[in-house]
């Protein structure tokens, strides 16, 4: 009886394995063609910036901002601290841009090229359609300055006029980040932890199947690190069906905890896979294997229906074997 058993539920889960990798549904993507462009389109280059900052040094650069609205944009450009702050309800940490740190003094330190020639602190540009202005920054730095990092976020955002009917405001705010890293003493401290496997994910207020891999590191050092999840999916004969993109990674400043993840968006409805998550910091790498098993409501009822009818065909023949060998005194 139990070989029975045994072998159904290895047969079915194989079966199951097979139909969800070959019953995956993939959603085509609607046509953008003759849709009209946003009256408010603008975006910035680079998104980040990284330098190596020294005392009483001036360093001098640029970065652009595209206009691709169809009207003409103004705008005005800021530097804003670029760091996380503790949610004392749930423990998270928020991003913020207000919360000034030792690690954001670097916020203080930056001006920009107005139409006049002067560096200010917030000037005010105006981009036309379909066009690309070039904005001039200047990073000033003290005679001292922290050892470690330096974090801000130089803001592009949009000013926009209240419409005449219903006083509405489009606006937009796209960053660059700046990541300062002082010549004295870097120190790099961290842990990696709580690493898990789940077969489902939060999407909204909706509880979703997708095959993901998260875990929290926590950076206690001074300066900022790239935390690289890899998220491994293979079928139970080895075949892989996804892997994480090498360029993706999580991005952790000081006194910074964040979680690391990634997600098999193709999950499909069923399927028995080997999966690995893995975390790298520097050289050290904390890795977890498990196998997961994703059936969804309706074939796990079949699944107890057809085991319940199998449970009670056994006791039924194994009654009629007892009552036929009690009836001809058979032992």
């Amino acid at each position: 009886m139990n070989k029975i058993l045994r072998g159904f539920v290895v047969v079915l889960a194989g079966f199951c394995a097979l139909v969800g990798v070959n019953g995956t549904v993939f959603a085509d993507e609607e046509n953008q063609e003759g849709e009209t462009k946003p009256a408010t389109s603008i975006s910035i280059s680079p998104v980040n910036k990284v330098l190596k900052l020294e005392p009483n040094k001036t360093y001098d650069d640029s970065f652009k901002v595209m206009n691709n609205g169809a009207d003409a944009i103004k705008f005005e450009v800021y530097a804003s601290p670029y760091s996380y702050t503790k949610d004392e309800d749930d423990g998270t940490y928020k991003l913020g841009f207000s919360n000034e740190t030792a690690y954001t003094q670097i916020t203080r330190w930056i001006t920009f090229r107005d139409s006049n020639g002067a560096y200010t602190s917030k000037p005010k540009f105006k981009v036309e359609p379909g066009t690309t202005f070039v904005v001039h920054y200047r990073i000033k730095t003290p005679s001292s300055i922290p050892d470690g990092g330096q974090y801000a976020v130089i803001f592009a955002h949009t000013l926009s006029d209240d419409t005449e009917s219903g006083g509405l405001k489009t606006e937009a705010s796209p960053g660059l980040v700046v990541y300062g890293r002082s010549n004295g003493i870097t120190r790099f401290s961290f842990e990696t932890y709580d690493l898990k496997i789940n077969k489902t994910m939060q999407d909204g207020e909706k509880t979703v199947t997708k095959i993901n891999g998260t875990s929290m590191v926590n950076n206690s050092g001074n300066v900022d690190f790239m935390a690289y999840g890899k998220l491994t999916v293979r079928g139970i004969f080895g075949h892989q069906y996804y892997v994480t993109p090498e360029t993706k990674g999580v991005s952790i400043i000081p006194e910074t905890e964040l979680e690391v993840s990634d997600a098999w968006d193709d999950t499909p409805y069923f399927g028995l896979f080997n999966v690995t998550w893995s975390v790298t910091v520097k050289d050290e790498t904390k890795e977890i294997s498990r196998l997961v098993l994703i059936l969804p409501v309706p074939i796990i009822i079949l699944m107890i229906l057809l085991l319940t009818i199998i449970g009670i065909w056994i006791t039924i023949m194994v009654r009629k074997r007892k009552e036929r060998r009690s009836r001809f005194g058979t032992v």
